[in-house]
């Protein structure tokens, strides 16, 4: 198994501004330490609107064109979550794109209802896991982060991955949740939020943050645009699984015991 070097980007995003944050993403990326994974914030070509009927393209649109370009220019992963449109339905959908241009689509469960996510948007129905360089993988996006059964680590991944827009407001939720989905589940957790000012008047302060299997923060983001590099090394969460076997004794739990 080898380590996993990933470039968490912090972005601030640009407002329902499609093709300016394409070029500042380019920037960001291009000018990041050379990685095995970028990872962009949730909705990184509008940020957080609940205006889709104006900005969704059918999948598959501009976004994953966008995405599968860059991915083959850096010859590494490129990820992130995008609003799309298919069948009828607006979906806030994370793209893992490679540079073959092949990809997964995962489609988010839990919606926003503070911000009306759910009247406007189709949750998702299934997790997926990837894998990287041996590495297994499930993102998950944003508000999925409160809601611990659906990051239940039932296939025994290495990485969970959250990419949001997540508020200043409630940025010590985000802290304590990332920490709580990591020993539960005895995995790294990344979280990877923007950074900025919204159209809405909501502001962003970051926080993107590493956190290891046992919980400790590895890594933090400061309060601004920055591409924060983190290096994964396995041989961490081999040992501390093999010392503490948590999730082998989890097999055939139940509520009800």
């Amino acid at each position: 198994m080898q380590d996993l070097k990933i470039a968490a980007v912090q972005a601030n995003l640009f407002w329902e501004q499609r093709q300016q944050n394409f070029d500042h993403l380019s920037e960001l990326i291009r000018t990041a330490e050379a990685s095995d994974l970028y990872v962009l914030p949730e909705m990184f070509s509008t940020g957080f609107s609940m205006n889709p009927s104006a900005l969704a393209q059918e999948h598959p649109g501009e976004e994953l064109l966008w995405l599968q370009n860059m991915a083959k220019e850096v010859k590494a992963v490129v990820c992130g979550s995008t609003m799309v449109s298919e069948n009828g339905f607006f979906f806030n959908r994370f793209y893992w794109v490679r540079p073959d241009a092949t990809f997964e689509m995962y489609d988010k469960r839990h919606l926003f209802s503070l911000a009306g996510e759910e009247k406007i948007f189709k949750g998702g129905i299934q997790n997926i896991q990837i894998e990287l360089k041996g590495w297994k993988i499930r993102p998950q996006i944003c508000y999925d982060l409160r809601f611990p059964v659906w990051s239940r680590n039932d296939t025994n991944y290495d990485l969970l991955l959250y990419v949001a827009n997540w508020p200043e407001k409630r940025i010590h939720h985000w802290d304590a949740l990332l920490v709580a989905r990591a020993i539960e589940n005895q995995s790294f957790v990344l979280g990877v939020n923007r950074f900025g000012l919204d159209g809405n008047g909501i502001e962003y302060d970051g926080h993107s943050t590493l956190i290891s299997p046992q919980g400790a923060i590895q890594k933090m983001a400061k309060a601004k645009e920055e591409s924060m590099i983190v290096n994964l090394e396995y041989d961490e969460i081999r040992s501390f699984r093999k010392y503490l076997s948590a999730l082998q004794d989890s097999d055939g739990f139940s509520i009800l015991n």
